[in-house]
């Protein structure tokens, strides 16, 4: 059973009635097949992206040339699964929630699995410093997100910096523009410089004006010089990683054999991803006609934000969506679990994805997400994040 008052000692009471839909009061079970073929399309895809014909791809697309750096902190696949293989809904290259999941199985008595994952997840940051930085300790940390105390998931941001001082590591938590760069590249906060910035922006480019700091920053790392700032994750891994029309090569096994991959991990990716393409203005009358069967999503896109699905879209949106910058995706639809919200309640019936987090290949944590609505959110009853289990069946 979940143990509430273990949450409110980690993240302070405020924070959980704030917060109401957090955190569900159930566990997800997953099987072991659906389990063996995530790890299975984790590792295939993470060999796909490290490909020079895929990188060249990239490469032609942005207009610039990809640079050799570390992969790119907190990366995660969300899936739908249930009724065959899982299906891909997205990748995300800036992944929240991770330290809220291992809170969250603490509170379920999962110590064990919680302290394995976060030792997982320092390690992640080590590594990509380490890559960067051989030869030099990581001393400090700052994560940066717009107003980051106003985030939803500002407690992640506490827990980050009490895993890092714990380790040794000094961490603070700001907004981009609190943050100055120096000749060498390098960010400062005040007084104090930083080697690493945790990037939790939904800027991806880092184009805007507020980020003009760590957009200097990060073009003095693109150019590989490595005494200033690593920022992570970066420009290039969304682009690499997260951009959604990606998701049309993911899902066509010719293109991936073409980029070099085996026909084996070809396979053991596009069974996991549903058919995606981008749209175009000339194909509008086939999408308007076949709605129903597509879900319509913008190719920088992230929480959900400016999707569609087909038969829900007006026509007034779908001109919109028709105009470019979007992909439309093989409607994979979510699977349910039938819950009791609290005690004596009626039993109710919520939506749910599993996300996954990985780096460098492995996976670290397993979590869902509770819902009722189009698309994945934290205003449901009963809906928030969720422990996945392992069953046999």
């Amino acid at each position: 059973m979940l143990d509430r008052q273990r949450l409110v000692d980690t993240l302070g009471e405020g924070a959980l009635v704030e917060r109401p839909h957090l955190f569900s009061g159930v566990v997800v079970p997953l099987s072991e097949v659906v389990f063996d073929q995530l790890t299975h399309f984790v590792t295939s895809v993470t060999n796909l992206v490290a490909l020079p014909a895929y990188q060249a791809a990239i490469a032609d697309r942005q207009g610039a040339g990809l640079t050799l750096m570390p992969p790119g902190v907190c990366l995660a696949f969300d899936f739908h699964v249930g009724g065959g293989a899982p299906q891909l809904i997205e990748i995300n290259t800036n992944a929240g929630g991770s330290l809220l999941v291992t809170q969250l199985e603490r509170a379920w008595a999962n110590d064990a699995a919680a302290e394995q994952a976060e030792a997982a997840l320092l390690r992640m940051f080590r590594d990509e410093w380490r890559a960067w930085q051989p030869g030099r300790p990581l001393q400090t940390v700052a994560i940066v997100d717009e107003m980051p105390e106003q985030q939803y998931l500002y407690p992640e941001f506490v827990r980050w910096q009490k895993l890092f001082e714990a380790a040794g590591i000094h961490c603070l938590i700001c907004a981009p523009e609190h943050l100055h760069c120096d000749e060498a590249g390098r960010l400062w906060h005040g007084e104090q410089s930083i080697d690493l910035l945790y990037n939790r922006l939904t800027d991806f480019t880092l184009t805007t004006e507020t980020c003009a700091a760590i957009h200097t920053a990060w073009q003095s790392q693109r150019s590989g010089q490595t005494s200033g700032t690593l920022v992570t994750p970066h420009p290039q891994a969304h682009a690499v990683w997260a951009d959604k029309r990606n998701l049309q090569w993911l899902s066509d096994a010719g293109v991936l054999e073409h980029f070099g991959l085996s026909a084996a991990q070809a396979e053991a990716i596009v069974r996991c991803v549903p058919r995606t393409v981008v749209v175009t203005p000339a194909d509008a009358e086939h999408y308007w006609s076949t709605r129903k069967q597509w879900f319509f999503k913008p190719q920088a896109g992230f929480g959900s934000r400016a999707t569609y699905r087909g038969d829900k879209v007006t026509k007034r949106v779908f001109e919109d969506i028709m105009q470019g910058g979007y992909v439309a995706q093989t409607f994979a639809p979510p699977p349910e679990i039938v819950i009791h919200p609290s005690d004596g309640d009626e039993a109710i019936s919520l939506k749910y994805d599993l996300r996954v987090y990985a780096y460098d290949g492995q996976i670290q944590l397993l979590a869902a997400r509770l819902y009722q609505g189009q698309t994945t959110n934290f205003r449901t009853p009963g809906g928030g994040f969720a422990p996945v289990r392992l069953s046999v069946s």
